[in-house]
Order: C-alpha cells, then structure tokens, then sequence
C-alpha cells in the first residue's frame, strides 16, 4: 500500500512538472578585431577592437510554460569589451538587456526592466548598423538616431503584439522614477512592421524628455550616461523597407533626429569629449540606401551608402559615409569578416565638426577612412 501511495505522489510531481515545461538558454557573440583608422585626434592608428560589427555579449534566456498559450519569459544581457574584459554599457552587470514579463501567443508581451525602444526594435533591422552586415561602425553619425543601440532605456514597460499575418506593432514607456519631476528624463517609442514573402516595410517614433542623467541631473531616469546626445527633447521618427530576391536584399531607410534646448553630441562609442551647440537646437535627417548578396552559403557581402543632412548652430553640416562588408562562414556559428568606411563632411564652418566614424574616434579633417579584419564566434 505504501509502495502504491509512494508511486503515485512521485507520478503526480513528475507530471506537474512536465506540464509546466521551462528552459534556460545560455548564448552569446564574441567580436574581435584589429582597426586601423587613418585619422583618429590628427594621427593614423592601429588598435584592437571589441564589437566592431556587433557588441560582445553573452546572455541568459528563458521561459516557462503557464499552459494556455501563456508563458513567463525573462532575459538577462551582459555586454562587454573582449580586450579588456570590462563590462560595456558604463560597467553594468547586464547593460545590454535586463527584462521579465508575461507573452501570450494570442495578445502579445508585456515586460518590464532595461530594454531598447521601438525604433531599435521595428527600424533597425532595415538598416546595416545594429545588424550583423555592418553593425557599429556603419552607424549614422554620432549614432544620432539610435539605431546602433548606443542607449537602452531603464525603468521601462513595453508592449509587443504577436505577430498577425506579418504585421507586428508595439509602444514602450520609461518612467523618469523622480517623484518631484514625472517628466524629467522619461522615454517613450511606438513603432510598427509589415512583412509580405519579400517585402518587409517599418515605421517608428521614440521621444526623450530631458533624455539623459547630464541634461536632467537625473541619474535614476530611463536614460543615464549612453546617450551621445545631450538635449531638453529629443525626437526621432523614420520608416524604411526592403525587398528580397533571391540571395540579394535592398533596402531605404530614412530618420530624423531632432533636438531642443540641445547641449551638445559626443561621438558615440569612443569617449571622446563632447561638441557643444550654441544655439539649443539641431536636427540630423538620415538617407540610407543599402544592399547585401550572398555569393554562396558561406560568403556574403554588403554595403551601404548614407547621406546626412543636419542642422547645428546656424549651419548645415553634411555628412557622407560609405560602408562595405564582405564575411565568410567558416561554420554555423563562426565567421571572419573585412570592413571599411569612408566618411567625409562638408559645411562644418566653425561647429568643431570633423569626420565621425562610430566607434573609431573624431578626425582632425573633414575626411575619415576605417578598415577592421575581425573574426565572430556564436554561442
């Protein structure tokens, strides 16, 4: 009798068990390289580079089934420098993501924590920067639309709907968690995607308030310390599309950035010191166009070309960047990769402006060339 009870209290734990499936996956990308720069502060240089394409991380994913169609889902992110061994994202345990929430495969998700805004989410998989077939280096000057995730936003609580026949859409808020300044240093996005066989097209819109702990003196706000811009309001919207055929995908993507009561931009990535404005306002407006091919499964190629109009202290600085890319798969979950960008900018009269590649560093001219060998490994 006993021998029954026991066998069948074990019977009922194994069953509860398997009925409430769960998993924990660990991953991660390592990216390393050697980048030489032809003018970085009025000198050549080589150096070693961390995340020239896509940031080094490694993660923890997981989900538990709640029946229904529901689960729990939560991610942890750690992004860090392969050099040095130091953590990105100012030294954050898990700058690149940190988020729990509920998904259902009917409704949606809700999660809440550190997570990227809408634009990054619904845009920047149109674009090369932010992806795997340019990534850092490609991104638009001074990262001004964010679209290579130079900022996350914390305190943050979004939305994400399931996927209904290729359109997806979502919405996301950061609370400034100041309780005298419920606007101070507040983040809030809504973006939308359409994915018809080849066609895939996107829209988004993200705006900051007093967006960063130096402008609001709010260091506990959605954003602290990332943002290359510093500035009372920021607002950023775009859309962009692609097409496929066959091996080949081309792509638009358009965005404007537009800043008031603006302090001034630093270059994003390498910690250079910041370009102050004077006049409190500016606006970048960005034109990429870009293409990319597989010759075979394992060899790829892309490029992009963007044109950046902006305005900045009275003047118009334009900036010219072409970007180009070629990988090759040594297996599923390692490649190695050549890179180069040339960046020239025009009508700078005074600003302090000089070529900016993202990550490289500031020119002492209106002229910039970069070229990084690296290798990627997954895991």
């Amino acid at each position: 009798m006993k021998k029954t009870l026991m066998v069948a209290a074990l019977t009922g734990v194994f069953a509860t068990a398997a009925q409430a499936q769960s998993s924990v996956t660990l991953y991660g990308l390592i990216d390393a390289g050697i980048t030489y720069t032809n003018n970085q502060q009025g000198h050549s240089n080589f150096k070693a580079t961390s995340g020239s394409v896509n940031g080094s991380r490694w993660g923890l994913r997981g989900a538990e089934d709640l029946g229904g169609g529901l689960k729990a889902i939560f991610t942890l992110e750690n992004g860090f420098n392969i050099m040095n061994g130091q953590n990105g994202q100012g030294g954050r345990e898990f700058g690149r993501q940190a988020f729990v929430g509920l998904s259902s495969e009917q409704y949606g998700a809700v999660t809440l924590g550190r997570q990227y805004d809408s634009v990054v989410d619904y845009l920047g998989p149109l674009a090369l920067t932010g992806t795997q077939y340019g990534g850092t280096q490609f991104a638009h000057p001074f990262d001004n639309d964010n679209l290579d995730n130079s900022f996350r936003v914390n305190n943050s609580v979004k939305y994400t709907s399931a996927n209904y026949a290729g359109f997806k859409f979502g919405g996301m808020y950061g609370f400034s968690n100041q309780a005298d300044g419920f606007s101070n240093n507040r983040a809030y996005s809504v973006g939308a995607s359409y994915n018809y066989g080849p066609l895939n097209v996107a829209a988004a819109y993200m705006q900051l308030n007093n967006g960063d702990a130096t402008v609001s003196g709010n260091a506990l706000g959605a954003v602290s310390g990332d943002n290359p811009l510093a500035a009372g309001r920021q607002r950023t919207f775009g859309g962009g599309l692609s097409y496929a055929f066959g091996p080949a995908v081309v792509g638009f993507v358009f965005t404007q950035t537009m800043l008031d009561d603006a302090l001034g931009v630093t270059a994003a990535g390498t910690g250079g010191s910041a370009i102050p404005f004077s006049d409190g306002h500016a606006r970048f407006s960005n034109y990429e166009i870009n293409g990319r091919y597989n010759l075979t499964p394992a060899l790829s190629l892309a490029g992009a070309y963007t044109y950046t109009d902006s305005r900045i202290d009275g003047v118009k600085p334009k900036f010219h960047q072409v970007s180009v890319q070629t990988a090759y798969a040594l297996s599923k979950r390692t490649d190695v990769y050549l890179q180069g960008e040339y960046q020239h900018v025009s009508d700078t009269e005074g600003t302090g402006l000089g070529a900016t590649i993202t990550g490289v560093g500031v020119s002492s001219t209106e002229n910039q060339v970069s070229a990084t060998i690296g290798v990627r490994h997954r895991f």
